[in-house]
């Protein structure tokens, strides 16, 4: 799908003052560009076996965070480096996630199953804005970094290291399961005054007849506390 703005070469991001306007534009591409990403190995990739079905990871209740749950303080712009998530075993360094020239997301390498992409036109974690991670749930060899990533719960912490030597942590709010065709764009993309994050992998059933997910887990996380690396 071709972006409507597209965003040229592969330069660092300007600061979150000036993206705020273009993410605007660009969440709705970002959001059917993402769906074939996290599920490009699954598709079958270079090779012509494709993955057995796998029955739908039981989806958890949405749960709203408190009204009044605190937020630190965003941080200022810094590349993320590493990605620790205890509750469900996750260590990864980062791949960053890059627009090609038809305006879709070049998906991380398929041979590295230990590796979350982050958006790099996007608000780094612990920035001011919502930082969007992407990770495969499974590849042609076996489970990915994000085949437990339905599991998480709210209260669970994801620890991000940043190139500033600052570890970010992101306390969830929660953990849901979308279809694909009635994925909630603005909900999961859109700007925000605060430090946010979203983790997201496929989900569901995998169906033989499109070789496709049919849904899609996100996570939605905030700021909670930080500290040096």
């Amino acid at each position: 799908m071709n972006a409507r703005q597209p965003l040229g070469s592969q330069t660092p991001p300007e600061p979150a003052s000036s993206r705020s306007l273009g993410q605007t534009l660009l969440w709705p591409v970002l959001a059917a560009a993402l769906g074939g990403l996290l599920c490009y190995n699954s598709l079958g990739g270079q090779t012509a076996n494709t993955p057995q079905a796998r029955p739908a990871s039981p989806a958890p209740a949405p749960v709203s965070p408190p009204k009044a749950a605190p937020v630190h303080p965003p941080l200022p712009r810094s590349v993320p480096t590493r990605i620790a998530i205890p509750a469900i075993s996750v260590s990864a360094p980062f791949t960053v996630l890059t627009l090609n020239k038809a305006g879709q997301l070049n998906a991380p390498p398929p041979n590295d199953k230990n590796l979350v992409g982050w958006y790099g036109k996007g608000a780094t974690p612990g920035e001011k804005g919502t930082s969007i991670l992407a990770g495969h749930l499974d590849t042609m060899t076996g489970p990915a970094v994000f085949e437990s990533l339905s599991a998480l719960k709210p209260g669970n912490k994801i620890d991000i290291t940043r190139q500033d030597r600052k570890v970010a942590t992101f306390k969830v709010d929660t953990v849901e399961t979308f279809s694909k065709a009635a994925f909630p764009s603005a909900r999961v993309y859109n700007d925000a005054p605060t430090a946010q994050l979203r983790l997201i992998t496929c989900g569901g059933l995998y169906d033989k007849k499109t070789k496709d997910y049919t849904d899609n887990v996100v996570v939605f996380a905030h700021l909670d506390s930080v500290r040096n690396g």
